[in-house]
């Protein structure tokens, strides 16, 4: 028996995690006849299948006003309390329209009841499910208890009853092992574990001839050692051991390339990078604006690649975490079969490393050990091939399609009764 699934977030477009992870769900629920659709206040969905809301999204001036008073303060004026209920019973009311107008079955929450970034979405989510016992499924990409930025705040009281709530018709996903247990100690609620997943079972596209002028095009030689940092330039990232691990190197073609932009949070991290790596003589490369969602051409007429097609052409993978909800760009190392040093963040102590990944680790700080790990790594073929084929098939048992059709199986079926996947 197929259903209407209907996906409610506050973005799902570009590459983020809650983005990309919603797209694998709905690829997974498709295969098996289940129908999905969109709510968001910024999308890249098909317009016939989706509803757009401005006010679900976490930049809308409106929304950012209320972070702006609630985060950071200890108490609240009666006027933002005032703003958060009306704007929450607006969205509230969207959501009737969009479950009537696509004659929706079963609600997923992407972390839309997880982190407060738009406080009215979640309030509205919530007094929605209070009001019909709809059935939902809340998947929680990152609590805001793990986030110092939501620590001082002015919304204790809206926190508890919505990020997330309480209620019987609600079936929690967490994604890994601390969330789980995080949210059963301070909400007492169970979950299901549900871990970020890629299709292993399809092996990467071979390098065609777009992607063969990557290189050129950011001004790296074939017989350059490209050292690929696959993220955002923001502090958590760690970025400052990547480029300390290339100047303990000591080799000239050995060179640093960040395949992102800062993001939301400022540019002065990338600065002092640029320093850093400018005073250990470090060959840094920022090429966020080289690297987009799709192929693509830029104004000047050059060409934007995808961050496959960086992972591609990429010797090494650098991932020095100081902290990750789980680590999407680990799992995409081991699928496009490259080395990797891995900063052991908590997530991927408990949730990774048992499952015994070859990966070089460190533990927040780089030793002769770790540098000479690398070293052996970029020169001995064989023992290279041999780690990243072993990561591969590991990532596969573990961390493919066939999990995540699993474990939605058990979630759907929770609902219906029946075993649709």
């Amino acid at each position: 028996m197929s259903s209407k699934i209907g996906f409610i977030g506050t973005r799902f477009a570009g590459t983020d995690g809650v983005s990309l992870e919603s797209a694998k769900w709905a690829e997974v629920l498709w295969d098996h006849r289940h129908v999905s659709y969109w709510y968001a206040g910024k999308l890249d969905r098909s317009p016939d299948i989706s509803m757009f809301v401005p006010h679900a999204h976490f930049a809308h001036p409106d929304i950012m006003w209320i972070n702006e008073q609630v985060f950071g303060k200890h108490a609240r004026q009666p006027d933002v309390t005032q703003r958060i209920y009306a704007l929450a019973d607006y969205l509230k009311g969207t959501i009737y329209d969009f479950v009537r107008k696509f004659e929706i079955d079963i609600l997923i929450a992407q972390n839309a009841l997880t982190i407060p970034m738009n406080i009215p979405l979640g309030v509205a989510l919530t007094q929605f499910v209070a009001e019909t016992a709809f059935p939902t499924i809340a998947h929680h990409h990152d609590f805001y208890w793990e986030r110092d930025r939501f620590s001082v705040n002015a919304v204790g009281d809206i926190l508890s009853m919505a990020f997330p709530p309480a209620l019987p018709s609600i079936q929690h996903v967490t994604i890994n092992s601390f969330a789980q247990e995080d949210l059963s100690h301070r909400c007492g609620q169970s979950s299901i574990l549900v871990p970020n997943v890629i299709k292993f079972e399809e092996e990467p596209p071979e390098p065609d001839d777009y992607v063969k002028d990557f290189r050129k095009d950011i001004n790296i030689a074939d017989d350059d050692i490209l050292f690929l940092q696959p993220t955002r330039v923001v502090p958590r990232k760690g970025i400052e051991h990547a480029i300390s691990l290339v100047a303990a190197l000591k080799n000239d073609k050995c060179k640093l390339v960040v395949s992102h932009e800062s993001g939301d949070e400022g540019d002065e991290y990338m600065h002092a990078l640029a320093e850093i790596a400018e005073h250990q003589g470090v060959d840094l490369r920022f090429v966020g604006h080289r690297v987009s969602d799709y192929r693509e051409d830029d104004p000047e007429g050059g060409k934007k690649y995808t961050l496959a097609d960086a992972y591609s052409q990429a010797d090494f993978i650098t991932y020095p975490s100081i902290y990750e909800g789980f680590g999407n760009a680990l799992l995409e190392a081991f699928y496009y079969r490259k080395p990797v040093l891995v900063n052991r963040y908590s997530i991927f102590i408990a949730d990774i490393e048992p499952r015994e990944f070859q990966v070089i680790t460190m533990n927040g700080y780089l030793t002769r050990d770790v540098v000479a790990h690398v070293q052996k790594t970029i020169r001995d073929e064989q023992y290279r091939q041999e780690m990243v084929e072993k990561n591969y098939e590991l990532a596969k048992a573990f961390f493919s399609y066939t999990v995540l059709r699993r474990k939605l199986r058990a979630l759907i079926t929770n609902f219906t009764g029946l075993e649709d996947l």
